[in-house]
């Protein structure tokens, strides 16, 4: 198939077109490089050192005598997007091309207005690009189990039976975002719904819990093709952040209660899941939902997990409590269906000592990049205006100028 992915310079993104490439694929990245901006932005970056994209791009060449195309420009720009689909005709769009932070949407005012306009008019640009040039292609759209917040009912997948007053609908599942970019992700699947209701385009919504790994079969071949690994407290995961504070010795930063219960995958699942929905295509009108995550663990559960994989490797690991910065449920029911993937083939990769012992290695092997600052929460929901220290007083700009982007696209970040 002829496969465009949106965000191919992204860690989902990344693995995804790799593993794409490898099985045969025609791929093509679209990617207009503000994801390494926002590094720059924060004073951050991620623990492992990552290539330029056209450095990635040619050791992935070198290496396996597969070609990947590069198109470089913002999808919040409707003339680059449609002249991308015009030429590179897709079969599919995996659309990866979003703010994907929750706290970085709650710093102030102008980066909650950025991720909105920056993920909403996105998906309403490629929305309008594949019903003007390409209808037939399917749209493969990375939504998030936190779209649905924590319900005190099972969780189904995108749509649920309800009966009221006697009369009965399969209606969208209620949603109770947490964050600004929760809620754009709400926009998003209302837009995609709608345009596939009235045009005829045929659309998979994959509602994602938190990825944890950096390997993949692909980018294990090269250290030219390695994936990040985010720790801080604006992009990092909860497990990347707890196995940094494990090497450093720092305590493992459990907010509030650690009660909060979160849908997990292995990003070996998330290109397998984006495989198996290019596979299997949504038919004509049809906006379908799957629950992509394998497992379910509270944070107290990863705290737990990661001191144990630590002690193995001589680490002794404590564990502190802060307040929450979050406004969330800090103990709750959480029982989401996530059957639909597996019924099509998905073969989990469940949470693993060996995994552990993998995220553990690559903290301890770049050690040095550990930079502690970045590890305890400065973003706190309950004020609109967060002081996100000095390095992000200013609000960020819708798109990035071109010498931005020619600036991290040809240098490291």
């Amino acid at each position: 198939m002829k496969i465009a992915v949106l965000g191919g310079d992204g860690y989902c993104g990344w693995a995804t077109a790799l593993y794409l490439s490898k099985k045969g694929h025609e791929v093509a990245i679209v990617d207009n490089f503000v994801r390494r901006l926002w590094d720059h932005e924060l004073g951050a970056q991620t623990l492992t050192p990552i290539r330029p994209l056209s450095d990635r791009l040619s050791a992935w060449h070198r290496l396996t005598g597969l070609t990947i195309e590069s198109y470089v420009g913002d999808i919040t720009d409707y003339e680059f997007l449609s002249t991308v689909i015009k030429n590179f005709e897709p079969e599919a769009v995996v659309h990866f091309a979003e703010q994907r932070s929750a706290p970085y949407s709650m710093i102030d005012r102008g980066h909650a207005v950025f991720t909105q306009v920056n993920n909403v008019v996105g998906t309403l640009n490629l929305l309008f690009a594949l019903r003007e040039l390409q209808p037939d292609c399917h749209l493969i759209k990375l939504g998030t189990m936190g779209e649905y917040g924590t319900p005190n009912i099972d969780i189904e997948e995108g749509y649920i039976a309800i009966e009221h007053n006697g009369r009965k609908d399969v209606l969208p599942f209620p949603k109770q975002p947490g964050s600004f970019y929760h809620l754009s992700k709400v926009h998003d699947s209302h837009n995609i719904m709608f345009a596939c209701k009235i045009w005829g385009l045929r659309a998979t919504d994959l509602n994602q819990g938190v990825v944890y790994g950096t390997i993949t079969d692909e980018v294990a071949l090269d250290e030219a093709l390695i994936n990040r690994f985010d720790y801080d407290e604006v992009f990092g995961t909860v497990l990347n952040r707890f196995c940094v504070e494990a090497v450093v010795g720092h305590p493992l930063t459990v907010y509030g209660k650690g009660g909060q219960r979160r849908g997990f995958l292995d990003i070996r699942d998330t290109v397998r899941c984006i495989e198996i929905a290019c596979q299997n295509p949504a038919a004509r009108h049809e906006c379908r939902v799957y629950n992509q995550f394998t497992e379910s663990f509270s944070i107290m559960d990863i705290a737990g997990i990661v001191q144990a994989a630590a002690k193995k490797i001589n680490l002794a690991v404590e564990i502190s409590h802060l307040p929450d910065p979050r406004v969330e449920a800090e103990d709750h029911y959480y029982n989401a269906k996530h059957s639909k993937l597996i019924d099509l083939g998905l073969q989990p990769h469940l949470l693993s000592d060996a995994m552990l012992d993998s995220l553990l290695k690559v903290a301890v092997k770049y050690r040095d990049r550990i930079d502690t600052s970045l590890i305890l929460p400065s973003v706190n929901w309950r004020n609109a205006r967060n002081n996100y220290r000095e390095r992000a007083k200013s609000s960020p700009s819708a798109k990035p100028s071109a010498s931005q982007m020619k600036k991290v696209g040809v240098s490291s970040d």
